[in-house]
């Protein structure tokens, strides 16, 4: 790849976690990269969701909504929604409320989309080891993702698992999560490198980036917090362990 490359990086599922963004934020900018899009889950599970907001709002060129932003700023009614809704304050959930569902632009000439779960809305969940099919799914026009030139380049967040899958002439890639990783106990999040805005075929790549950061500071955060699930939320940040699921294989 030539060193003239443009590169974006894209982070996914930051869930509160002020050190590990803070961490991913660090090393985008120790690479020279000024280009961040997020996909979504800046909120829920961790402490500091405000903080999280009002950074990403700073340092992100564009944010698409993921499950939590639309169930935090929506009717989610758990414990969890509410303590986030309190933590936000109106004008943050307003803005969590109007964000989009994905977007898309071109790169060496191929259409990328980005979005949080699926080509289908941000609650239906597409895995690493789903079928050929759910994965080529991804690449559809829907009602959710618009009319747009369908996208030889996918990338999104939500299942917490960092991936890259090329088959049929395109790329699926997960991006990680930047602070509730369930693959690897650091910080995730992916680099595409190509030129941008261009429609003459040229070098593309997807790296993804792990990053150290200070668990053991997330963790002192979460417990002088009084947010609900500490225990469950400690236990992921130490083990990248969800109990609901098996370790990636």
């Amino acid at each position: 790849m030539s060193s003239a490359a443009d590169r974006i990086a894209i982070i996914s599922d930051v869930h509160g976690n002020l050190p590990a963004f803070e961490a991913v934020l660090a090393d985008i900018s120790a690479r020279g990269i000024s280009t961040i899009h997020c996909l979504g889950d800046l909120v829920g599970k961790g402490p500091s969701p405000a903080e999280v907001v009002d950074l990403s709002r700073q340092m992100c060129t564009t944010t698409v909504q993921g499950n939590w932003e639309a169930m935090v700023a929506g009717d989610g009614d758990k414990r969890t929604h509410h303590w986030n809704r309190a933590q936000l304050g109106i004008e943050r959930l307003d803005y969590l409320r109007d964000l989009s569902g994905s977007t898309q632009f071109r790169m060496s000439g191929r259409n990328v989309r980005l979005f949080h779960a699926s080509q289908i809305s941000v609650f239906h969940r597409v895995h690493q080891y789903d079928t050929r099919e759910a994965h080529l799914g991804m690449f559809e026009n829907t009602d959710f993702t618009g009319d747009g030139p369908p996208p030889d380049i996918v990338g999104y967040g939500d299942i917490h698992i960092g991936y890259v899958k090329s088959f049929a002439d395109k790329c699926l890639f997960n991006t990680g999560s930047v602070g509730n990783p369930l693959d690897i106990t650091q910080a995730c999040y992916a680099i595409l490198e190509g030129t941008l805005d261009s429609e003459t075929p040229a070098p593309w790549a997807v790296n993804l980036v792990r990053v150290p950061y200070d668990i053991d500071e997330a963790v002192r955060q979460a417990e002088a917090s009084d947010m609900p699930n500490i225990p469950a939320y400690v236990d992921e940040l130490r083990t990248a362990r969800y109990r609901g699921l098996p370790r990636v294989r």
